[in-house]
């Protein structure tokens, strides 16, 4: 079966991106026995990481290089905000664990968008934040190999995401 529209694709995969001087980092792996489950056509990845694998079939490989552009775009300073450090209170106190540079909270904008934000600075009033994808900005390169694609599911078609194993369970 080939990597078409609503098919789950299973996937293993290193994934390392580039710095300015055009080194390699490796930065993420998944393998045989955590690997990459989605719904094609319905993932929220980039077109382009889609388009790469379209048509392959279980037991090919695959080597592609997305730019910033064709992945999650270039690094936006204006995702970077401060926000008053009561935001991050729950009953009147903030959890200092919570409040750790580095850390990624789940968080909501105005309107009820779901983010992810990176704690970048802890001031006395404000928490810096950044909104940024974690890969922005990055050139990202992925070797790998597709282990299986199956049709999916009327259920995961009607939830969008792939259900059972490595995929959501409700």
């Amino acid at each position: 079966m080939q990597i078409a529209d609503h098919k789950v694709v299973t996937l293993t995969y290193d994934l390392s991106v580039t710095n300015d001087e055009q080194e390699k980092t490796l930065v993420e792996k998944a393998e045989a026995d955590s690997p990459m489950v989605f719904l094609f056509g319905m993932s929220g990845l980039p077109e382009e990481f889609e388009q790469q694998l379209q048509g392959k079939q279980p037991g090919d490989s695959f080597s592609f290089t997305l730019s910033p552009e064709q992945g999650y775009g270039e690094y936006d300073q204006d995702a970077l905000v401060d926000l008053p450090k009561q935001v991050f209170e729950v009953d009147g106190q903030t959890d200092p664990e919570m409040l750790q540079i580095g850390n990624y909270l789940p968080m909501s904008d105005n309107h009820g968008n779901h983010l992810q934000g990176k704690v970048v600075y802890v001031g006395n009033d404000t928490v810096k934040m950044d909104f940024n994808h974690p890969l922005a900005g990055m050139t990202m390169h992925f070797d790998g190999q597709v282990v299986d694609v199956r049709e999916a599911s009327q259920e995961e078609l009607d939830h969008g995401h792939v259900h059972g194993e490595g995929g959501h369970h409700h």
